[in-house]
């Protein structure tokens, strides 16, 4: 299927507010590591045909899915987000701050939407598709980088236990999207 240049424009800008976004609400390494899911998702999604419906990616999507949400409370629970404050140097923003709370809208609103989005044929659906399982099969990857950047020896970076599970579930859900119907 080929893309309407309109959608294109409108999943680009979509793409550049999520990456600026992230540039508000953390900095400039967070936001570098937001481009491989947002950017690249993009990108994908430019060059791979619309061709599956969502029963094709509905268990990676939904198993990715319920993993993010793991995902987040090990997150949370192990302090991730003052781990990347002492990397970056960046106090870590409230979660009721404007920036947060539309990136939380912006991305998980959109994967959230993606299987109404499919279902019923919109190439959006299959954009939003491309971002989340990008972001969860590459971008999550940042976790085993970011230990790199401490003064401590390699070792667990907060959310590095989940993403071993969730990225290959995400990978799975980029091979069944782009397959052909």
């Amino acid at each position: 299927m080929k893309k309407n240049l309109s959608i294109v424009a409108i999943a680009f800008l979509f793409t550049v507010a999520v990456l600026a976004l992230g540039y508000f609400s953390f900095d400039v390494l967070t936001t570098v590591i937001f481009i491989s899911g947002f950017l690249g998702g993009f990108l994908i999604w430019l060059f791979v045909p619309d061709t599956v419906s969502f029963s094709s990616i509905k268990a990676p999507f939904w198993i990715a899915f319920g993993l993010f949400m793991v995902h987040r409370v090990e997150e949370k629970g192990m302090g991730f987000f003052a781990k990347l404050s002492e990397i970056t140097g960046v106090a870590t923003p409230e979660i009721v701050s404007w920036q947060i709370i539309l990136l939380l809208l912006a991305s998980v609103g959109a994967w959230l939407v993606i299987p109404l989005l499919m279902k019923r044929g919109f190439a959006l659906g299959y954009y939003f598709a491309w971002t989340f399982f990008a972001a969860m099969g590459i971008t999550e990857l940042a976790h085993f980088v970011l230990p790199f950047f401490t003064e401590e020896p390699y070792g667990y970076f907060p959310g590095m236990a989940s993403v071993v599970i969730l990225a290959p579930v995400a990978w799975w859900g980029m091979y069944k999207l782009s397959r052909k119907a």
